[in-house]
């Protein structure tokens, strides 16, 4: 149950493979929604063509979910249309913010910004989920993010928070393994005595195994003062380990490799996504419906 990420790199060799006797053996293909909002053109008829060939998730970058000021009309319209065409696996987007108030005008950060764990902003972030997930007809899963800077009014855990959103509103959690870790090894940065392996390996545990609908693995870059989330090289071991983790909590979860950055040769990408499969199959716990 592992996918890749299609980029534009490689929308003509997957195609032009997927036709052919050496079909690559993807359970999805995912991309970012914001991409094929325009009412025709090339990149909705190469989307088209690749849901021909395989489930499609579309996965957001702009909603923010997150956002005091709401979700924006505009992009939750054009969203719709997307998913009335192409039919989607899944629906994700991040429990960010990035729409605010700026003087008289409402204005978007164009970033994926981190919202703080308290009851006011889990309000937000829920009713935001439930506009969107009532203009779709459908759930969406809802993605934690890798966040470089920590909030102080926060009072309750990640995990806990997205727990609570999930119970709210009957949305999905796509678990991003990689953010996870970019995340624990940032605080080791600030704490040296934090286990950035035992730490995450106690959030997967917190987190409702019925509740999660994706997970996400990627490369990251060790800046020696900051650790990025760059999805620019393959995943390294202790993350493969997490997923290990997480497979015998939640089961055969459908599994993305994500690569944004310094993009491989495809073949890289489908290796990675083998690997994923391999280990689900073999040391996953059985299936939790979702």
């Amino acid at each position: 149950m592992a996918g890749i990420g299609w980029r534009h790199p490689h929308y003509g060799e997957l195609l032009q493979r997927a036709e052919g006797p050496q079909r690559p053996a993807l359970d999805f293909i995912e991309v970012h929604s914001e991409n094929f909002f325009a009412e025709g053109g090339a990149a909705l008829a190469v989307l088209a063509q690749g849901r021909a060939h395989y489930p499609v998730s579309l996965h957001g970058v702009g909603l923010a979910l997150g956002s005091a000021a709401g979700v924006d009309a505009w992009h939750l319209e054009q969203l719709a249309r997307l998913v009335q065409r192409i039919e989607p696996l899944r629906v994700s987007d991040h429990a960010c913010f990035a729409r605010g108030h700026f003087g008289d005008q409402t204005v978007h950060a164009a970033d994926l910004l981190p919202i703080p764990f308290h009851r006011e902003a889990l309000d937000v972030l829920a009713a935001n989920v439930q506009r969107v997930q009532d203009r779709l007809k459908r759930t969406i899963a809802v993605e934690n993010l890798s966040a470089y800077i920590d909030w102080n009014d926060s009072d309750m855990a990640e995990p806990d928070f997205l727990s609570r959103l999930a119970s709210r509103t009957g949305c999905g959690l796509l678990v991003d393994v990689n953010n996870i870790y970019v995340n624990a090894l940032n605080a080791r940065l600030q704490d040296a005595t934090v286990d950035p392996l035992a730490s995450c390996r106690d959030w997967l545990d917190a987190i409702p195994a019925a509740a999660v609908a994706e997970i996400h693995l990627a490369g990251h870059k060790d800046c020696g003062d900051i650790v990025i989330d760059d999805h620019g090289s393959r995943v390294i071991a202790p993350v493969w380990a997490l997923y290990r983790h997480a497979l015998a909590r939640f089961g055969r979860v459908p599994t993305l490799i994500e690569w944004d950055t310094e993009l491989p040769a495809l073949d890289v990408l489908l290796d990675e996504a083998a690997q994923a499969d391999r280990l689900a199959r073999t040391l996953a716990a059985p299936e939790v419906a979702t």
